[in-house]
């Protein structure tokens, strides 16, 4: 049987773009070389190209997104997405891949858009009944009542851009005179933004997947920063600790499980997510869902893996399965 052509995208647009290249580094050393064949396409605004051994760029054509190699034309059988934020996580680039025919490990384009939204993923849970933080939103060029937004949010609140990852343009407002310094640093990441109400309590991620067709969802993994929230020096700077399993009771690790379940199948996710929730006084507050999180070796989903005994191997592995599987179904 002829190996299958297994693309593994990278790169991307946003300021992720390193954190994402570690992402498919990793997927690119752990998928099964004796199954697949495996090649690094890296995604930037003026080139996409597939990067060989030798390092020698090979432009990939956008008509069908294959690749001469040589001799040889490379068309790939499916795509494992690691791409994080824009094109690969906001469903640009995952619609274009379903006008051409090309299965992929993430979300549809619809799905994606609609999680990557802050805002407006948070205005569908809401509709569904799941807990989230009181948010106040605004638009660049708005006129912003202060007043207004401290009477829904109060005070501390989080400024975040609604359209970006890794807590790019998220600050902590803790007294009237920050909210200028917020608001620039948050509009300098997106034109939309949203002023949430603090939650306190115990910070959670937890993982999801398709698995034989029906959605597995990972132990949750406690959050522990040693800044202000869980930003960019927490996750990717050892400036927290990640523990898993969460140091919470059963009864609160199953409320957050079931909560995680019931997203998934509420916004009809696909491939792997990571879902983030702050537990207070028993109730898990939705904050945000990553529907391609992070996957370098320290990574919260790589950990989660480990915790259940699943190799990352057999996670990418797993997940090229259930993509072929619903793209191909018997």
């Amino acid at each position: 049987m002829r190996k299958k052509n297994v693309v593994v995208l990278m790169g991307g647009y946003s300021s992720e773009y390193e954190i994402s290249v570690l992402s498919g580094q990793v997927v690119v050393e752990s998928l099964p070389s004796d199954k697949y064949n495996i090649y690094p396409v890296y995604i930037e605004k003026n080139h996409w190209y597939y990067l060989a051994p030798d390092q020698t760029k090979y432009t990939i054509n956008p008509g069908d997104f294959s690749f001469s190699e040589g001799s040889t034309t490379v068309v790939p059988d499916v795509i494992y997405n690691t791409i994080h934020g824009t094109p690969g996580e906001d469903g640009l680039f995952t619609a274009y891949l379903e006008l051409i025919g090309i299965p992929h490990t993430s979300c549809q384009h619809y799905p994606a858009a609609l999680t990557m939204n802050k805002r407006d993923c948070l205005t569908v849970l809401k509709n569904y009944g799941i807990p989230c933080a009181r948010s106040y939103y605004i638009n660049q060029g708005d006129s912003i009542n202060i007043e207004e937004i401290i009477k829904i949010t109060g005070l501390p609140c989080f400024v975040k851009p609604s359209k970006s990852g890794s807590s790019f343009g998220v600050s902590k407002v803790k007294e009237l005179d920050d909210f200028d310094a917020a608001f620039d640093k948050a509009f300098q990441e997106d034109n939309e933004i949203l002023v949430e109400a603090e939650i306190s309590g115990v910070e959670v991620s937890v993982g999801a997947m398709r698995k034989e067709g029906k959605v597995f969802v990972f132990p949750p993994t406690e959050i522990v920063s040693e800044n202000e929230f869980f930003d960019y020096e927490a996750k990717y700077l050892g400036k927290s600790q990640e523990i898993t399993p969460a140091r919470i009771s059963a009864e609160d690790t199953q409320r957050v499980q079931e909560l995680t379940r019931r997203i998934y199948q509420v916004l009809n996710l696909s491939g792997v997510t990571r879902t983030d929730f702050i537990i207070q006084d028993g109730t898990p507050y939705f904050i945000e869902v990553n529907t391609t999180p992070g996957l370098s070796r320290e990574s919260i989903i790589p950990k989660q893996a480990q915790a259940v005994g699943m190799t990352l191997t057999e996670l990418f592995d797993t997940l090229i399965e259930e993509t072929l599987r619903e793209a191909n179904p018997s």
